[in-house]
């Protein structure tokens, strides 16, 4: 019988089980980490450097782009690696970073998203208030809030998951080292610690989640009273795109962590996983990008120069 201090290192789920797929996987891994490197990379620059998008919409993607960043580098790499060598180990003292990390970028783009819906609803709702309610001061508290929030969130769930003993093997069923599959290899009685985190966090998620639905109905109630088309494409053009991206990060991630037992299998958790924490990241910037001509000329401004 082993414990948390006796183990040295983890056992990650392999990607596939013959060397022709492992490549496969390695190159589409890093198709998509290089993809979300480069829009992400460029969006951060062309935020940054470009004065015409110093703007609190602008100001709070290019947070996201960062957490986006966070995400893939933490997660993807370390895969990457595994499937070339034809390894699964990952270290006690790496798996409590990842499972760290993972937890802090994934909260804190949920948290940024939800503070993006604010910035849309004010821009259209109450378009005469935007630079009252959204100085850059006022910008500047939110997203520390949300990147103090969501490092507080990783911190409390790392804590509890690694202070619990461990006396299921070292075998995790995941391509990373994901809390419900650390759990798994608990043998601690302690439901009611873990309850309470879980109900924290559910609560505090599903508190986002009803200000972004009771934002949206807001924002679409708003549109449609604009009594121009063009107004109306324009205000769709920048909240569908947020839209989708939180469509996608919620419906994976929520199916991800609160989907029955029953149905739970090694190949469904690894789409599931890859999904909400590979997927989003890579899809954001092409996501935003289309949709907004500002941007577009942004970013090639950057790339050519003029």
């Amino acid at each position: 019988m082993s414990n948390s201090s006796s183990i040295s290192h983890f056992l990650l789920l392999p990607l596939a089980h013959t060397r022709q797929l492992q490549l496969l996987h390695f190159c589409l891994f890093l198709a998509i980490s290089l993809a979300a490197l480069l829009a992400n990379g460029l969006i951060i620059s062309a935020v940054a450097c470009g004065h015409l998008l110093h703007s609190p919409m602008f100001f709070f993607l290019l947070n996201l782009a960062l957490s986006d960043l966070g995400s893939i580098l933490t997660t993807v790499p370390k895969a990457m690696h595994n499937s070339l060598w034809d390894t699964r180990n990952i270290s006690y003292s790496g798996c409590v970073s990842q499972q760290f990390l993972v937890l802090f970028f994934i909260t804190a783009e949920y948290y940024l998203l939800t503070v993006m819906c604010y910035d849309r609803y004010v821009s259209i709702c109450k378009p005469l208030h935007y630079g009252t309610l959204l100085g850059s001061r006022a910008c500047a508290h939110m997203a520390t809030a949300a990147w103090a929030s969501a490092l507080l969130n990783a911190l409390l769930h790392t804590a509890n998951t690694f202070s619990l003993p461990l006396c299921h093997g070292n075998a995790l069923g995941q391509f990373f080292c994901e809390i419900p599959h650390v759990l798994k290899l608990s043998c601690s009685k302690s439901y009611l610690r873990d309850l309470g985190f879980i109900v924290f966090s559910v609560c505090v998620a599903f508190g986002c989640f009803v200000f972004i639905v009771l934002s949206y109905v807001q924002i679409f109630r708003a549109v449609l009273r604009i009594p121009l088309e063009q107004g109306r494409h324009k205000a769709f053009s920048t909240c569908l795109p947020h839209l989708a991206v939180v469509s996608l990060f919620l419906s994976t991630g929520v199916f991800a962590y609160l989907k029955p037992p029953s149905i739970s299998s090694p190949p469904l958790d690894l789409a599931l996983s890859v999904l909400y924490s590979v997927v989003p990241p890579a899809l954001n910037p092409l996501i935003y990008s289309l949709r907004n001509q500002e941007l577009k000329a942004a970013v090639w401004t950057l790339i050519t120069g003029r």
